[in-house]
């Protein structure tokens, strides 16, 4: 009875053989080869031209467990979700059952639809500590340079609307509250770049809350690769030979660290790469939420917002910018080959100003835009994907090491 015993328990242990005389491996040696290849590889190299299925599939896991983060934390304020869900539905149904309000509902819902977009452009704008996506390039310029062009062409700004702000078109009669102007153009433009502006702002306060939360938890920072480079400078106070750009990150550092709402309002109100760090330094340093937050949104809103309007409406004065197309024909080789492409793409956009059917045609100008916007968005999906992926495998080295 003890024999047969035995060699049930044998025959329990022994793995069965394949064919080809080879033993399958167990699903504890498939998972110690998963973690092997997990640690071999360095996080700074995970990117999709070096390791893609492994990278799209950290990707795809980090994002879904920051879904479910995300869902758990809003279910934790569910009287708080359910008054605003209630009422975004109740300004839906309102702009959609006829009746005297409805006009009225659906004039709020473009409007607030309009602000939202411009928040959001200007929170893909400041996040990802400056791989961010450059929506003031690609879409709030344009705009502006699009009302200022528009404003010399019409001589006016009262365009109407329907259909400004989608297109912009002269309008039949001329409004004399709204003369062509430096100040009454930035009165036209106000709205969507102060909204771009705070959506900077609110872009910001994703590294705040990090390093906030690592220095309150008084955990290691090593997993977090944002709080590298700020732990860097922090080791380089006592060095030499720092380099220009690190001695002004430093002393933007201390700046920030020392002066506290004046320093922060100062250091958002000037456009400047270095601010990419003020978050995490706030945030490191225990500075008040309010404090970070609303210098930072008077600076990026307010006064940032109309020292880019001015530039980009003096940049675009017609009478300047027809002197700066005359000047690249002084540039050799390609400047004869600009030229004649942005005199053709601003004739167009006048042409279209006038005609309501003009058929949008499509520019050397216009095309090269729409593939430099294309290469930018790729870019920063990227970026996305590689950032997502990297948390993902500190998240699992974490785990394993602990």
């Amino acid at each position: 009875m003890l024999e047969n015993t035995s060699t049930i328990r044998r025959t329990k242990d022994v793995s069965p053989i394949s064919t080809n005389g080879a033993r399958p491996k167990s699903i504890n040696e498939e998972n110690d080869q998963a973690t092997l290849v997990h640690n071999d590889i360095d996080p700074d190299y995970l990117t999709l031209w070096q390791h893609p299925i492994i990278t799209l599939n950290y990707f795809i896991k980090e994002l879904f467990f920051d879904c479910l983060s995300f869902a758990r934390k809003t279910l934790q304020y569910k009287k708080t979700v359910f008054c605003i869900v209630a009422f975004i539905t109740l300004f839906f149904v309102l702009g959609r059952l006829s009746g005297p309000q409805q006009q009225i509902f659906k004039a709020w819902e473009a409007q607030v639809i309009w602000w939202l977009y411009w928040i959001g452009l200007g929170v893909l704008s400041s996040v990802g500590l400056g791989t961010g996506l450059h929506t003031f390039v690609l879409y709030l310029g344009p705009h502006i340079a699009a009302v200022t062009m528009a404003a010399y062409e019409c001589g006016t700004l009262n365009f109407p609307e329907p259909p400004y702000p989608d297109q912009i078109i002269c309008p039949t009669t001329i409004d004399v509250t709204w003369t062509v102007g430096i100040l009454n153009i930035m009165r036209k433009v106000r709205i969507e770049a102060m909204m771009w502006g705070a959506g900077t702002a609110l872009g910001e306060l994703p590294p705040y809350f990090m390093a906030r939360a690592a220095r309150t938890s008084r955990q290691s920072s090593k997993d977090q690769e944002e709080l590298k480079e700020l732990e860097a400078l922090e080791a380089l106070e006592s060095g030499e030979n720092i380099p220009i750009v690190m001695r002004a990150k430093l002393a933007m550092k201390h700046f920030v660290q020392k002066a506290g709402f004046l320093g922060i309002l100062a250091c958002a109100s000037i456009p400047n790469p270095l601010f990419d760090l003020a978050g995490l330094t706030c945030g490191h340093y225990l500075i008040p939420f309010w404090t970070f937050f609303g210098a930072t949104l008077i600076g990026k809103a307010i006064v940032k917002m109309h020292i880019q309007q001015l530039a980009v409406i003096i940049a675009f004065n017609e009478e300047l910018l027809d002197k700066a197309i005359g000047f690249l024909a002084y540039i050799p080789v390609v400047g004869t080959k600009f030229q004649e492409p942005l005199k053709k793409y601003l004739v167009e956009q006048k042409r279209k100003l006038h005609d309501k059917s003009a058929v949008e045609s499509s520019t050397t100008i216009s095309w090269l835009f729409d593939k430099f916007v294309m290469l930018m968005v790729c870019y920063f999906l990227v970026t996305i994907i590689h950032a997502l992926a990297r948390n993902h495998h500190r998240r699992r080295t974490k785990l394993s090491t602990d």
